[in-house]
Formats: C-alpha cells, structure tokens, sequence
C-alpha cells in the first residue's frame, strides 16, 4: 500500500533548497492557459542585431508607430 503521507516528507525533512524537488504532473492538463496567455500578451522577438537599435520596447513601439504614419500618408489610391 502507498504511503498517503509520502508528499508530506519534504515537509518533515530539511532540504537543500537548491535541490530540486519531484513534480507531479499526474494531473497537469496541457495548454490549460494556452488562450488566456494569447489574449494578453504579445511578444515578439527582435534578432540581436537590432538589440543596439531597439533596447526596450517602447523603442520598438515608436519606431512602428513612426513607421506605420508614414505608410498611412503614403498609401496609393487605386
């Protein structure tokens, strides 16, 4: 018969805190925030190349907005 308490002995031993510890993912549901995560958040990766040019994201985000402006004004009517 398992020990019910067997998750309890991490309490009752002093352990290394650095020391990792065993994860039961017996019950994990895979993509379970999957969506909630899309919904909030947004990332893109720069190339390191452009890490000089763009060093935080409101770097980024003025240079798009920059960027988008001039699109704007230089759409062709057809």
């Amino acid at each position: 018969m398992k020990n019910s308490n067997a998750a309890l002995e991490w309490d009752t031993v002093e352990a290394d805190p650095l020391e990792p510890r065993p994860l039961d993912l017996a019950k994990a549901v895979q993509g379970k925030y999957y969506d909630r995560m899309r919904e909030g958040t947004n990332i893109v990766l720069l190339a390191p190349d452009l890490m000089d040019a763009f060093p935080d994201s409101e770097s980024v985000n003025e240079a798009l907005r920059s960027l988008k402006a001039i699109a704007v004004r230089t759409v062709r009517r057809a």
